[in-house]
């Protein structure tokens, strides 16, 4: 009984031992399977994160790529743009300086009619100098239309019968004709003594300007009242310049 008792009570402790170590088995393959479940379950995860990341950078490398070409499509288009802009300037310019002839009326002017003393107004000053010895006539246009002044004042310092003609000075003739508009002024620099007191010197108060005609000196003259206290005139040093629309230097100083 003893024998048997013993017996049994080692197979209920080998059973328990087989059994206890298939059990430890077990967890160790539960722990093993669910690791690898967690690895695996994490996998989808850091695949996901790669992705996002991967997108992030795809769209950051996207982003230089689309500035680029929109700088690209900015600088063509700038380019295009200034390429375009002085195309359109020189157009302009261009008709510009084709409208010039029209807009300035050359071709009417050139055949506006001779200015009679009628459609001038003519005054005297004194030069800004001492002593005076020149003056300055200027012409105003008070007709209302256009008109073609000629030549030089035909100036007489004295009785318009007996006076000596003023010589003009062929340097102050204008390259082109003197076309005033209605308003417009012509000058005339005029030399009438060196200065001082001498004695061929004579006080003038008034002196008569004709102008030219198409065919010569037009009838009649213009009687100029001379600047305030008369001027000191020498006729045999007297000299005129040419009508012009401005005073020039050099041409008109003599």
């Amino acid at each position: 009984m003893r024998t048997t008792t013993s017996r049994t009570a080692l197979l209920v402790a080998a059973v328990a031992a087989v059994s206890l170590g298939l059990t430890a088995c077990g967890a160790d393959e539960g722990v093993k399977d669910a690791g690898s479940a967690k690895t695996t379950a994490g996998a989808p995860a850091a695949t996901a994160t790669t992705g996002a990341a991967g997108a992030a950078g795809a769209t950051e490398s996207a982003a230089p790529a689309a500035a680029a070409g929109s700088s690209a499509g900015s600088s063509a288009g700038s380019s295009a743009g200034s390429s375009a802009a002085p195309a359109a300037g020189k157009g302009t310019a261009g008709a510009a300086a084709q409208g010039t002839p029209a807009a300035a009326g050359s071709a009417p002017e050139a055949k506006a009619p001779v200015c009679a003393r009628g459609d001038v107004r003519i005054t005297a000053k004194k030069a800004d100098e001492v002593p005076t010895e020149h003056i300055v006539l200027t012409a105003t246009n008070t007709s209302g239309r256009a008109c073609r002044l000629l030549g030089h004042p035909l100036i007489a310092f004295g009785e318009i019968q007996t006076a000596k003609d003023v010589p003009a000075v062929p340097a102050s003739k204008p390259a082109a004709p003197v076309v005033l508009v209605p308003g417009a002024p012509a000058y005339a620099n005029v030399r009438v003594s060196n200065g001082g007191v001498h004695e061929d010197n004579k006080v003038v108060k008034e002196f008569n300007v004709n102008l030219f005609a198409a065919d010569g000196p037009a009838e009649g003259s213009v009687v100029v009242t001379a600047p305030a206290g008369g001027i000191a005139v020498d006729e045999a040093v007297a000299k005129t310049g040419y009508w012009t629309p401005e005073l020039r230097n050099g041409a008109d100083d003599f």
